[in-house]
């Protein structure tokens, strides 16, 4: 198993799809994403497991032609993955501070488990924090990407919305440095930097060429998890963020011709 890279499958599935099915609405065989799998650890028999799952998860649909099963983006991971493009592509690239903060307040019963579960996860990866138990907080209005949320998990009932400013009065900054862990984020973006560093795209093959891309990509994509982009009057920028996203970008770009030539390939039957 790659270093950083995903202890599910499943994940990695999405991660592949994401960043090399082109255009989204095209079909991926079944045996190609087994092989791709397989070059990252994970057994064959593991692979079909995770494809079945994410079937049962309604993120992906299966298709039959004939004695060939392939796999189709279901709406639900299209919205997701046009979700998180938005998010990974904007990191970092904010430049006017916040007019607005969003709180989010919510009170989901026990027997809607799964809903409070995926929301929560959703909202990480907005720029929230936890400020206590069904409390979360975070830069900017949000109010748009949280109502349909909201609506899409069927708890809008059971949650409390506010938009708003940071009295002055207050020490905010010492208070959101206390729902971001900061000295860890920094941590994360230098050893990213340190990874990723001194790559050169044109010595790789195509194999290697997917392989990096899609770890580089699985790595990156947890910083909109960690990272809320808090505004730089109350915080200064994590240190190596700005050479992190660079370096993302530009490898992403690079490396992307030969490695979705090899996916198209191994994509045949």
């Amino acid at each position: 198993m790659l270093g950083g890279m995903p202890e599910a499958p499943q994940d990695l599935v999405m991660t592949l799809l994401g960043a090399h099915l082109r255009p989204r609405d095209r079909q991926a065989w079944s045996g190609g994403l087994v092989e791709l799998l397989g070059d990252f650890g994970f057994s064959e028999g593991a692979a079909r497991v995770a494809l079945t799952r994410l079937v049962r998860r309604e993120l992906l649909a299966k298709v039959k032609d004939g004695r060939l099963v392939h796999y189709t983006v279901t709406p639900r991971s299209a919205a997701v993955f046009e979700e998180g493009d938005n998010r990974i592509f904007a990191l970092g690239r904010h430049e006017q501070e916040p007019a607005q903060w969003t709180v989010l307040w919510h009170a989901i019963p026990e027997d809607q488990k799964v809903a409070r579960t995926r929301l929560v996860r959703r909202l990480r990866f907005l720029g929230f924090g936890p400020v206590q138990d069904g409390t979360w907080i975070a830069p900017r209005d949000r109010e748009r990407e949280v109502t349909a949320l909201l609506k899409e998990q069927g708890v809008e009932q059971h949650a409390g919305l506010l938009l708003g400013n940071p009295a002055g009065s207050l020490d905010f900054s010492t208070f959101v440095s206390r729902v971001w862990d900061l000295d860890e984020l920094a941590a994360r973006y230098g050893a990213f930097v340190d990874e990723f560093s001194g790559h050169d795209p044109d010595t790789l093959s195509g194999r290697a060429a997917l392989l990096l891309r899609t770890k580089l990509t699985h790595q990156f994509r947890q910083f909109p998890f960690l990272d809320p982009e808090l505004p730089a009057c109350l915080v200064a920028p994590p240190v190596h963020r700005a050479q992190a996203v660079r370096l993302f970008h530009d490898l992403y770009t690079a490396l992307a011709p030969a490695a979705m030539r090899h996916f198209d390939e191994v994509m045949q039957p």
